[in-house]
């Protein structure tokens, strides 16, 4: 048997096994299982049942063949949640089957040359559909691959030939999603569909691409059914893709605030699907927590005050609710445009300074120690780039050592002198706030580049960084 699947999509899917075990809620008896399959000619003396979750692959359940020659999944305590599941041998051959508005009471009989193209349903509606479909998906692109062959390549009778075949399922695709609206493969074939951008509006002018790209975000998700739970246990181009497309490349390098804009329409459109809206929040939350921009953290506040905090997030512990708003709420004071909180610390004479006080076009604020790896060949870099642009564009510093101890304060000293750091050089042991706590200094280095009014314009920076960003904001003057 070929290790092919022919559901919805006009590519084979990329299948990836993993046997870590999903957890299952105990739930009422009457809401078990009992799924059996039976392959003739098959040797296997083990299969898998497994599900897909936004992206990936699960096996839940192990069956060892009876004496009647079946495979026999069976729980009576655990519930199957709707979705997209598969059998799968050691070999890695698989063949799926859907659980959706059903008592996953099934019987499916196949025979080892092809399970999938010979599969036989009992107890299912819903996959008797779905394999009616697949067998009508293999034999149209089993004629294409013939008539390729047939034709040696890609010739122009060939490409009308294929054309041809490819409408032919598309009109398929569309009867049967008309046939049953209602059904999980009509739920999946519509997920994947894109909307038709107008090039014209209702009074006949012509779209700007600004005009037509709102167009197509505003109703990317009109076919995809986000408020069922079912769509989360589909493969990866069906539900998990599509999400990452609208982040990652409808929303390249657009402002944080636009995204929250956009993040907000998805989760609020799937937010009546507890199983979407569970995976959704999370995932995107991290997403933006772990990105490189500096900033997209603005995107991480954002979800947790409209979604962890209000205690719209069921699943998550209170301990986990109040982390991640503990973190947000830092990290809001923080964000590109706000105030950098002030700093009142004394330098190594014992002399105060005020953060507030800086009378520069732009502070360079910068907590490093010495006893840091990563600070000992980013700090020495970084204070060549300032001292390069200081004195053009009216650059000061206010470097902090983060780690002001007996053992870290001759080493500070030392490091100073060895790469001769003329710039305001700051000990951290007495300040006006907990320092550590208000600017998040959880690791070194952290550096932020502040305007004259101390708003923060750049973080996270090194060398290079500092470099772009401080050419950048002078080239826009």
């Amino acid at each position: 048997m070929k290790k092919k699947t022919y559901f919805i999509t006009v590519v084979l899917l990329t299948f990836t096994m993993s046997l870590a075990t999903t957890t299952s809620a105990k739930n009422d008896p009457s809401k078990g299982y009992k799924i059996s399959l039976t392959i003739s000619g098959g040797k296997d003396t083990v299969m898998y049942l497994g599900n897909y979750y936004a992206g990936n692959t699960y096996a839940i359940d192990t069956a060892r063949i009876n004496k009647h020659g079946s495979f026999v999944f069976e729980k009576k305590d655990r519930q199957l949640k709707p979705g997209l599941y598969f059998f799968t041998n050691p070999a890695g051959n698989y063949v799926e089957f859907m659980i959706y508005h059903e008592t996953p009471n099934f019987s499916f009989t196949t025979n080892e040359k092809n399970w999938t193209y010979n599969m036989k349903v009992k107890g299912s509606k819903e996959n008797e559909y779905l394999f009616r479909f697949q067998r009508f998906n293999h034999d149209a692109y089993n004629a294409v691959d013939s008539a390729m062959k047939a034709q040696g390549g890609m010739t122009d009778d060939f490409k009308a030939f294929r054309h041809k075949k490819l409408i032919e399922l598309d009109s398929v695709k569309n009867a049967m999603i008309d046939e049953r609206p209602n059904s999980m493969l009509a739920l999946m074939m519509n997920a994947t569909r894109e909307p038709v951008v107008p090039r014209i509006d209702s009074l006949g002018n012509k779209l700007t691409d600004r005009q037509r790209w709102d167009y197509y975000m505003d109703h990317y998700f009109d076919y995809m059914r986000l408020d069922d739970d079912a769509l989360v246990r589909t493969p990866d181009r069906v539900f998990h893709e599509r999400i990452m497309r609208y982040l990652d490349t409808n929303l390249h390098n657009a402002s944080a605030e636009l995204i929250c804009v956009y993040v907000d329409k998805l989760i609020d459109k799937a937010k009546p699907s507890k199983e979407n809206f569970r995976y959704l929040v999370p995932t995107i939350a991290e997403k933006y927590l772990q990105s490189n921009v500096m900033s997209y953290d603005a995107v991480y506040v954002h979800i947790v005050k409209r979604y962890m905090e209000t205690g719209d997030c069921f699943w998550m512990s209170p301990s986990t609710v109040d982390m991640n708003v503990k973190r947000a709420n830092t990290w809001e004071n923080l964000l590109i445009g706000k105030t950098a909180p002030e700093l009142i610390m004394k330098d190594g004479d014992g002399n105060l300074h005020s953060l507030h006080n800086q009378q520069h076009k732009y502070t360079l604020l910068i907590f490093w120690s010495p006893s840091c790896g990563h600070c000992k060949s980013i700090i020495p870099a970084l204070y060549r780039k300032y001292f390069q642009y200081k004195d053009r564009y009216d650059i000061g510093a206010f470097a902090v050592l983060s780690e002001p101890d007996e053992v870290n304060r001759p080493k500070w000293r030392d490091f100073i002198k060895s790469y001769n750091l003329e710039w305001l050089n700051i000990d951290g042991g007495e300040a006006n706030i907990d320092w550590h706590e208000v600017y998040n200094v959880e690791t070194t280095p952290q550096i932020f580049l502040l305007d004259k009014d101390k708003k923060i314009v750049a973080k996270r920076l090194n060398a290079e960084t500092f470099e772009l960003v401080i050419n950048a904001l002078e080239n826009e003057k």
